[in-house]
């Protein structure tokens, strides 16, 4: 009877402390997917396909507002001393995404691939927050119209302890965006749907994410492929809504330090020009940022000129009618 009285205890104090809130739109009351939850500290989380995020003062107890925002709806601020069990997003008609409507005709093409650069090397790899967005710069072929039939992903799926040969499993939740080309920056996010996408342990190190019903082509400016993180998933390949923070007592006080995913992103130095721009997703400004030494005089990747992620591509060259 104890047991049972200790286990309901502890079941009431986990619903006390995590609550589910859901995200929806305004007007259609469905839920909007992978909203951002910003803490507008830099720090934040996200809600997962059906719209739930958990959010508790105990795991983010200097969290006072949080900032619900996704492409298409006008960002809402609430105070977390009083957050609604549901949220409603508002459309906001300027930010609303444009539509590219494709009709691919039946046109010869031929295949062209860009290779990655892939690596085992531990600390020559990026560790993925869910704080930081990756972008990688391509070019336009200038004579063909340019479809990106499938996205190479380097990843590195075993963990950093050399004493063992044990493989550890898990499951992340990513999310691909493209971006057009601002002066060699990203720039406007183009209107192609979001891809969503899992990778595991049993993933091969030169992953290929398969994009071609997606239609995406590459301008003529070029384009900006970005991953970013959401986080591990269950079972049921769910994104899973657990604390993405730990806190560390230094001298100085109380510091966040972000939880790091697997796998781990190879950099690579093998690539002569800069492609590859980082940002953080919690910062209201989300400043894109060249990874060079004006990002870092410290990161250890610039400091052995690993400036890249070496993405690559699988592209689809057609011919002229």
């Amino acid at each position: 009877m104890k047991k049972l009285s200790f286990l309901l205890l502890l079941f009431l104090a986990q619903i006390v402390y995590s609550q589910t809130y859901t995200v929806l739109d305004s007007v259609q009351n469905t839920p909007i997917p992978y909203a951002t939850i910003s803490f507008r500290n830099g720090s934040g989380t996200f809600a997962d396909a059906d719209g739930n995020f958990r959010f508790s003062k105990k795991w983010y107890s200097d969290v006072d507002s949080l900032y619900i925002s996704s492409i298409g709806y006008k960002e809402l601020a609430l105070p977390t001393s009083a957050l609604p069990q549901k949220i409603r997003l508002v459309q906001d008609i300027a930010e609303l995404k444009e539509v590219y409507i494709v009709a691919e005709k039946k046109r010869k093409y031929k295949t062209k691939k860009l290779a990655s650069e892939v690596h085992n090397d531990y600390f020559k790899s990026w560790l993925p927050t869910v704080e930081s967005e990756i972008a990688v710069f391509f070019p336009k072929n200038p004579e063909k119209s340019t479809k990106i039939a499938s996205v190479y992903l380097p990843i590195k799926t075993e963990s950093s302890n050399r004493n063992t040969n044990k493989k550890e499993s898990f499951s992340t939740l990513f999310k691909m965006q493209f971006y057009g080309n601002n002066n060699g920056y990203p720039g406007k996010r183009l209107p192609y749907e979001d891809i969503i996408f899992k990778v595991t342990s049993k993933d091969k190190s030169n992953f290929e994410l398969n994009v071609s019903e997606y239609k995406v082509f590459i301008p003529k400016e070029g384009i900006f492929i970005s991953i970013q993180v959401l986080g591990y998933t269950d079972k049921d390949g769910k994104l899973q809504q657990t604390k993405k923070y730990s806190e560390i007592e230094t001298r100085k006080g109380i510091v966040k330090v972000s939880t790091t995913f697997r796998p781990l992103l190879p950099f690579t130095d093998r690539i002569s020009s800069y492609k590859t721009f980082t940002r953080r997703v919690f910062f209201k400004n989300r400043t894109w940022q060249r990874f060079d030494r004006g990002y870092s005089k410290n990161n250890n990747l610039i400091k052995n000129n690993n400036t890249n992620y070496g993405m690559g591509l699988k592209l689809h060259l057609y011919e002229e009618d």
